[in-house]
Order: structure tokens, then C-alpha cells, then sequence
């Protein structure tokens, strides 16, 4: 089989059920397993130039978005010439990651590649994308067995926060503007042992204005920017901290934890958990969560 995996909770998808060397193309921003990019044909890029802070972004984005244009440049020569005979991609979210869209010419040209589109909502809609791309992939043994881990290691965190008093959590999936959570991160919130406030669960991200965001209820908060790693999650969290005096700000490695709908989601419930209750679980590696 080849893979090309348009999409990087895909990719790690695809390492996790041990078939890594059967990928033969994925995109910039798969960095899991490590050292992927080195190994594999990249070709999905970003058009956004490197080192823009938060606000830039925002605009670039809302100006490519206005005018009709992508914010990823697809290689479809290059797709076709290594001739995948599977596809992964998906259509959730044009900001996130290339859109399933974006596949009709270069799949016009590939031919007989069978496309997968992962579109999840919830956390038990990327658990049931696990099972799926082991079906497609030829190991749905693995892919029963890593779900099953993935389940254990949630209802180990929901008996160690059961009965517990539940803080309340915002979430900020972008701080310049602010914008709430979508999707699966206010379940996420749930899962740790929090009540999210602000957001709609298996909703669309949505702006709020800094006097909306200030004055929700929280009892805590959380920086996770879309699309960045931990160090900037400090460095963006540390920039809002003074608009909420009094109550703890934590950043966490959106990236790879967060907002990327792959088996790596339970490892940010794990960090998240211990965030809103140090007492009863394990810390979480420095590299995943930090609190200021």
C-alpha cells in the first residue's frame, strides 16, 4: 500500500497502527513521528510566511478567505508522480489543513487512489477515525487494541476527578483575536474534569471580543493557540495573562495535544486533568504544559 497522508493527525494515525513506511507523501506540519518529513515526500505547504505573530495571521487569513484564495499550496505533480493508492485528508476546517476540495485535479490525474476524509467532532468521532483508517490500512486489530488503550487511559482520568468540584475552564484557541473553541476542546475540558465556559462543543471556533472573553466566569485558563507548539503558548499566554488577575493561566502545546484530532488528544486530557487537579494526577512532561 501507499499512503499519502494529507492531513497530520493522519500520519500519526497511520505510525500509531505501525504502518509508517507505507506513507509516501505527507504535509509540512506533520512532525509526528519525528523526523517524518526527512523520510517522506512533503507535499503540502503553507502559504503563510514564517515568523508572523498572532494578529498578522488573523489577517492574512481573513484577507486570503475574503478573496477566494487557499492557504495551502498542494504539489498535485508530485501527489500524482508518486502514485498513492490511498489518500487521507479532510474537510473540517480550510484554516487547519488542506481541504478535501483541494484533491479533484490531482485525483483526477492519480486515478484509481481511494480517498479517506477524516472529519471528526468529538473525541468518540477521532477514536472512530482510528478505527477506520485501520480498516482502510489493513490493521484493524491494531487500530481495536489502541482504541481500547485510548478508552482505558479516559476512564482512568474520569475515576481520579469523580466526585471532584469542577472548575470552570476557558479555553482560547487564539489570542489576537480572541477566539473560543469548537469542535472537540470544550470535551476535552469535560473529559479532564473541568465545565468549559464559552465555545460550543462540535461547534466552529468563534471570536469574541476581549470584554466577552474577560468577563466569562472561568476559574481557569487555558492558552492554545492553533497551530503552535508550547513555546509560543507560554509567550502568548504571558502576553494576556494580566487580563485575568486572579486566576491561574495555564499554556499547553496546542499543536500536538489539542486541536490536532489524532490518538495524541488523550495525552492532552491527561496534561488538562492534571492542570485542574494536581493532586490526583501524575504531572504531565515539561514539554506538554506549563502553568505562569
Amino acid at each position: 500500500m501507499r499512503i499519502a497522508s494529507l492531513l497530520p493527525a493522519a500520519t500519526e494515525m497511520v505510525a500509531a497502527l505501525g504502518r509508517v513506511d507505507d506513507l509516501v507523501a505527507v504535509t509540512f506540519e506533520c512532525d509526528e513521528p519525528a523526523g517524518i518529513r526527512d523520510r517522506v515526500a512533503v507535499v503540502v505547504d503553507t502559504v503563510l510566511p514564517p515568523g508572523l505573530p498572532p494578529a498578522m495571521i488573523d489577517a492574512v487569513v481573513r484577507d486570503r478567505s475574503a478573496r477566494g484564495l487557499p492557504l495551502y499550496e498542494l504539489d498535485r505533480g508530485r501527489l500524482a508522480a508518486l502514485a498513492p493508492t490511498l489518500v487521507l485528508t479532510q474537510d473540517l476546517c480550510q484554516v487547519c489543513a488542506l481541504p478535501a476540495g483541494a484533491l479533484a485535479e490531482a485525483m483526477a490525474v492519480i486515478g484509481d487512489a481511494e480517498v479517506l476524509s477524516i472529519d471528526p467532532h468529538s473525541v468518540d468521532d477521532v477514536l472512530d477515525a482510528i478505527t477506520e483508517v485501520g480498516r482502510h490500512i489493513g490493521a484493524a486489530d491494531r487500530a481495536a487494541a489502541l482504541v481500547g488503550s485510548l478508552r482505558e487511559r479516559l476512564a482512568a482520568v474520569a475515576r481520579a476527578v469523580a466526585g471532584r468540584p469542577r472548575p470552570r475552564v476557558l479555553v482560547l484557541e487564539w489570542v489576537d483575536p480572541p477566539f473560543l473553541p469548537g469542535h472537540w476542546v470544550p470535551e476535552l475540558v469535560q473529559l479532564a474534569g473541568g465545565e468549559p465556559v464559552g465555545g460550543t462543543a462540535g461547534g466552529r471556533s468563534v471570536e469574541a471580543s476581549w470584554d466577552e472573553v474577560s468577563a466569562l466566569p472561568a476559574d481557569v485558563v487555558v492558552v492554545a493557540p492553533c497551530g503552535f507548539g508550547l513555546d509560543a503558548a507560554v509567550e502568548q499566554a504571558a502576553a494576556v495573562r494580566d487580563r485575568f488577575p486572579g486566576r491561574p493561566v495555564v499554556a499547553i502545546d496546542s499543536t500536538s495535544y489539542v486541536v490536532r484530532a489524532g490518538p495524541r488528544l488523550v495525552d492532552g486530557v491527561e496534561a488538562l486533568a492534571w492542570a485542574l487537579h494536581p493532586d490526583k494526577l501524575p504531572d504531565p512532561p515539561p514539554d506538554r504544559m506549563v502553568r505562569l
